[in-house]
């Protein structure tokens, strides 16, 4: 039985967060009388309070407490996620530096890594917003860069070249707070996912194409992505991990501490229990509220655009994203605008770390995915029959709530932006014409939901 809360009521606005990292706000929208709303609002357990918190932390799973941990370290190192992931480690690090103050380690020897990735360089108060103004003023603040500061370590049982950020060099102790949330690659991220941050970029093409992605959310927890990562995480002796789960208002909800290996499990378990959601497949409107994620349009359709799988093909899709760093880059999946260097680079290093074989079997399929298009858009370009109108899948609306500073391109492939909420709802009209009733299923928090499977 679903674990989520389906209203199916006559209501005239729903309420919705947006704006992670940049003021958090609820927009209250406005709809039509009649629709058939379906809500799936998870049903998650009341929010961690501090006590609770520090209660895990004391007790680390499969370990000793942070003083045995600590003993005879001097130069402790943590790894955080950036600000594409919605973790509040501002919630945990100060009393993570409270405990280690205890075990002995002076806060001003700790030094703190955000482990973007391949992402975006994020921008100047990242690190303040991440891990609060306590660490932020005391602590060495590092911001990890995958084209340098990198060194090879060895290489992986997979045969990884492991290229790691020079600052685990210098530790002798290696922490990791982040959060698990479903993805692609691993099938939910999390854990010893933190030391593919602070990689060196050909390690990161390495494992995003060596290796056969897991699937949104999926429930496997060994996977040979995972199981790769685990060998990394290994060799730079991050051995304690703090992972978190939040809520739809990025609240903590649920923590873990200690071994990875051993509570992880778990945590997939409780996600995916939690965050179940049906698939939109009958449904003429699907609004989906890219929210904790909805940093930038990179990752806000990455990550926020799942639900749109699998719909009717003339269904209506509206993507609410407040994207307040604009279009954003993932170097590994860039989404558009990125110069032809950069997309040369990308297929030159690609290609670089796959087998002969299954380079030549990529190479052909692209080939016929060119061909399929240019016959594709030939026949778009002739009078298409009326049942062939009804199966073209109509662009996403997004809708971006709010003011900012930054913009974004007038013209995105497949993707209509509205800033006004009624641009919206007029589309709605025209697409879907004016029935007394439409089926509109809304995903409050899409990042964090798992679609059940077929």
């Amino acid at each position: 039985m679903s674990a989520l809360l389906t209203e199916q009521k006559t209501i005239t606005s729903v309420k919705l967060r947006t704006g992670a990292w940049y003021g958090d706000y609820d927009i209250k929208l406005p709809i039509f009388p009649g629709w058939e709303i379906e809500i799936q609002e998870p049903q998650t357990p009341p929010p961690l309070t501090d006590q609770q918190i520090v209660n895990i932390l004391d007790q680390p799973v499969g370990q000793g407490s942070f003083r045995e941990i600590c003993k005879g370290k001097k130069r402790p190192l943590i790894i955080v996620d950036d600000l594409n992931r919605p973790t509040p480690v501002d919630r945990v690090m100060p009393h993570l530096l409270t405990i280690l103050a205890n075990a002995g380690i002076s806060t001003g020897d700790i030094s703190i890594i955000m482990a973007t990735g391949s992402h975006g360089e994020p921008g100047p108060n990242a690190l303040l917003k991440k891990v609060g103004p306590a660490a932020a003023s005391s602590c060495r603040l590092i911001v990890h860069n995958c084209f340098r500061d990198v060194k090879k370590i060895g290489k992986t049982s997979f045969g990884t070249p492991v290229f790691m950020n020079k600052a685990v060099l210098e530790s002798d102790l290696v922490l990791g707070i982040g959060g698990i949330y479903p993805n692609n690659t691993a099938g939910f991220g999390g854990g010893t996912k933190l030391a593919l941050g602070i990689l060196g970029i050909r390690s990161i093409y390495y494992l995003h194409f060596r290796h056969k992605m897991a699937g949104w959310g999926g429930g496997r927890v060994h996977n040979s992505f995972r199981d790769d990562l685990n060998e990394i995480a290994e060799m730079i002796g991050m051995k304690t991990t703090i992972s978190m789960l939040i809520n739809a208002g990025r609240d903590i909800v649920q923590l873990y501490c200690g071994d990875f290996l051993q509570y992880f499990p778990e945590a997939v378990s409780f996600s995916r229990k939690t965050f179940r959601a049906p698939r939109a497949t009958d449904a003429d409107v699907i609004i989906s509220n890219t929210y904790p994620n909805d940093l930038s349009l990179t990752f806000a359709k990455a990550k926020g655009f799942i639900p749109f799988k699998d719909c009717r093909p003339h269904a209506t899709r509206i993507a609410i994203a407040a994207c307040p760093e604009g279009i954003g880059l993932h170097n590994i999946f860039p989404f558009t605008y990125v110069s032809t260097a950069h997309r040369i680079r990308h297929i030159l290093l690609r290609l670089s770390v796959m087998p002969l074989n299954e380079m030549f079997s990529k190479l052909t399929k692209a080939l016929r995915q060119k061909i399929s298009r240019f016959f594709h858009r030939k026949s778009m370009n002739s009078p298409a029959a009326p049942e062939d109108k009804k199966n073209i899948r109509r662009s996403i609306w997004l809708y971006r709530p709010g003011k900012h500073h930054t913009t974004l391109p007038e013209q995105l492939p497949g993707i209509k932006i509205a800033t006004q909420w009624s641009q919206i709802l007029q589309a709605i009209r025209s697409e879907q014409g004016y029935p007394k009733h439409l089926k509109v299923m809304i995903y409050p928090c899409a990042f964090l939901q798992f679609l059940e499977e077929k």
